[in-house]
């Protein structure tokens, strides 16, 4: 029997192309074993999908539609509990499929470890990329908690792999100071326009970027939903701007949005995070369409 009125699949704007047609692969990446201080973000993926199906798949702003993309979304990967170097293993295996296939993944987090194995996997099929990370911490510390995998150590890793600019930062260790040094921080942020944070962006990025979007780096009055907020953030218009200028000139090769660890009940911030994603994809891959 065929129903006459049906909810979209679950899938991110429920976009159902067959996987061979797909131009981006959605992997949803439940896992937040390294969070630091609220737990949560394992919820992260399926809220973010839950929510982007009940946006419009229309956008005014681009004149497309989503599902003109052909995006295809994955089943939840499982997590690997037995160490956070495992489940770094077990996500680069998974992106590998992805390269091979041909085709772009978009990584939804889960804490920001997922990054590590994601990049370690694109670094096998690009040589010259950067790591373009919004984010409002640092996450340089070569150890935490034990672990080198932790999502406090993304950059440290991905230092190991390519070169890194962190876009965004307001909360940093001291030691980081002295060894990271390709972050524009949001205190230098204050007073510019964001046409130059964006050419400063572009300047010191390469052609092609893999993006990588920590939902703290959003300010906490619009994006509470974070295991570890911090004040002062952009707000939702200001990332958007940003990452349409700055995306007009580069060629993503693969993306991650992490961290958001949904409140009960509270749906904002869960559709903000979509409709981020929404824009994001549009500004990548519709460069044509950019206005």
């Amino acid at each position: 029997m065929k129903i006459l009125h049906s909810l979209p699949p679950y899938t991110l704007f429920g976009s159902a192309p067959k996987y061979e047609e797909a131009k981006i692969v959605i992997l949803p990446v439940p896992y937040d074993s390294t969070a630091s201080y609220k737990a949560g973000t394992r919820d992260g993926p399926h809220e973010i999908i839950s929510a982007s199906r009940v946006l419009e798949p229309y956008n005014e702003e681009l004149d497309i539609d989503i599902n003109d993309i052909n995006i295809y979304t994955t089943e939840e990967l499982e997590p690997d509990v037995n160490s956070p170097k495992a489940m770094a293993n077990r996500i680069e295996k998974e992106v590998d499929v992805i390269l091979q296939d041909q085709k772009i993944p978009i990584v939804l987090g889960g804490d920001h470890a997922v990054s590590i194995g994601a990049v370690t996997s694109v670094a096998k099929f690009e040589k010259d990329f950067t790591y373009l990370h919004f984010d409002a911490h640092s996450d340089s510390r070569n150890e935490y908690s034990g672990s080198n995998y932790s999502h406090a150590c993304v950059i440290a890793r991905v230092n190991e792999i390519t070169e890194h600019y962190s876009v965004g930062i307001r909360s940093i260790q001291k030691e980081g100071m002295d060894f990271y040094k390709s972050i524009l921080f949001r205190k230098d942020m204050h007073g510019l326009s964001l046409q130059e944070i964006s050419e400063i962006i572009i300047k010191n990025t390469k052609d092609k970027i893999y993006l990588s979007v920590d939902f703290d780096v959003l300010d906490p009055s619009q994006m509470p939903s974070t295991g570890t907020p911090e004040p002062d953030g952009l707000s939702f218009y200001e990332l958007k701007e940003i990452l349409r200028m700055v995306l007009s000139k580069k060629q993503v090769i693969g993306m991650d949005f992490v961290e958001l660890s949904p409140i009960p009940g509270f749906i904002a911030p869960n559709v903000l995070a979509a409709k981020l994603i929404y824009f994001t994809i549009g500004y990548a891959f519709n460069k044509d369409l950019l206005k």
